[in-house]
């Protein structure tokens, strides 16, 4: 019953076959074979746009990196307050930017609106030298809630940005999952809603260790390449990475195992909706469960194997009762009904 991240299960098989594949023979180092320039390429497919890529290892990279190129150091970032560039990169971002300001917004459920980054960049007037000047707004889809902003929700954020002259950065880490539950193309939740820069994520969803940071515009990347490798990500072997997006986009593999993630999370959201003293915490929208279990449930389930964690943060309105339950491509329905039986016995006993 291991419900603990989508980071804990392995990679796809098809991820696996494709690095095998890419260890036969030779290539030329540092991106410079050319699997990696067509995989590069295929994005721009995907996207429906001309767009630069760059492939790093870590998503906590991709962020860092990408923030890096939109603010300079004197700048301010504004984040949702349980955004995982506030609660979970420890200070990578400020770290990458050279000690940019990262200002965590409140919003329901993970999400920020237009009129509540409003309210937030009310409390910081335009007063130089002495405040620090907006630079960006960083959104993560899907939200570190388990939440999935629509297109429509996305354009309003992003209009409101850009007229605010802020650029958008996207922490696309569960972006598949996002895709997966809208059906919405990966043009319309991106570039098309007016993001400027997205970490599109493969780690949580399959990959062994693959994240794109994707400029849709180009002109933003001019010194990005000198970033990754100040910061140690440019691989030698970036044929390794290069080889699991190519993979990892093939038949849509991609939608296929976030959407076999969700399913799987629904089926846990119900199940547990269902028993007496279970509260579902945030509606179920993607491959993670937030859920409030009656006193003492939490360490019999430990006790007996399960895996899973307290979901505690500025946000959170449980005051550490919330426990969070995160599915995965390897995830089955048996492992979901053994859990939810678990809780139920447990919820007796």
């Amino acid at each position: 019953m291991n419900f603990g991240s989508d980071n804990w299960a392995g990679a796809a098989p098809e991820i696996i076959d494709a690095i095998a594949r890419a260890n036969d023979g030779p290539a030329p180092a540092y991106g410079g074979d050319d699997l990696t320039a067509r995989v590069e390429a295929r994005f721009s497919d995907l996207f429906e746009i001309d767009c630069a890529v760059y492939f790093v290892a870590t998503g906590g990279a991709a962020n860092g990196l990408a923030l890096s190129v939109m603010t300079p150091p004197y700048g301010m970032v504004l984040c949702h307050e349980q955004s995982h560039v506030q609660m979970d990169e420890c200070a990578g971002p400020e770290f990458f930017t050279g000690g940019a300001k990262l200002l965590p917004v409140a919003g329901e459920a993970g999400k920020l609106t237009p009129q509540g980054v409003a309210a937030a960049l009310a409390g910081f007037p335009h007063r130089p030298p002495h405040g620090a000047p907006e630079r960006v707004l960083s959104l993560t889809q899907a939200t570190e809630c388990g939440t999935v902003y629509s297109a429509d929700e996305l354009k309003a954020l992003c209009d409101f940005a850009h007229a605010a002259d802020l650029k958008v950065h996207m922490d696309g880490a569960r972006f598949a999952n996002a895709a997966a539950s809208t059906g919405a193309s990966a043009a319309a939740l991106s570039w098309r809603a007016g993001v400027d820069v997205l970490c599109f994520g493969g780690t949580k969803n399959g990959c062994l260790a693959a994240e794109a940071v994707i400029f849709f515009d180009k002109a933003m990347a001019k010194d990005f390449e000198f970033r990754r490798k100040r910061a140690g990500h440019l691989w030698s072997k970036m044929r390794f990475i290069a080889a699991q997006f190519d993979a990892y986009l093939d038949d849509d593999l991609w939608l296929k195992l976030a959407g076999h993630a969700n399913a799987m999370a629904t089926q846990l959201s119900s199940g547990l909706a269902a028993l007496n003293g279970v509260e579902i915490s945030y509606p179920t929208e993607i491959n993670q469960v937030f859920a409030c279990f009656p006193d003492g449930v939490a360490d019999r389930l430990k006790d007996q194997g399960a895996a899973f964690f307290p979901w505690v943060t500025p946000g959170d309105p449980a005051n550490g009762a919330m426990h969070r339950m995160v599915t995965s491509f390897k995830t089955t329905p048996q492992e979901v009904d053994a859990f939810v039986k678990s809780v139920a016995d447990a919820a007796r006993s």
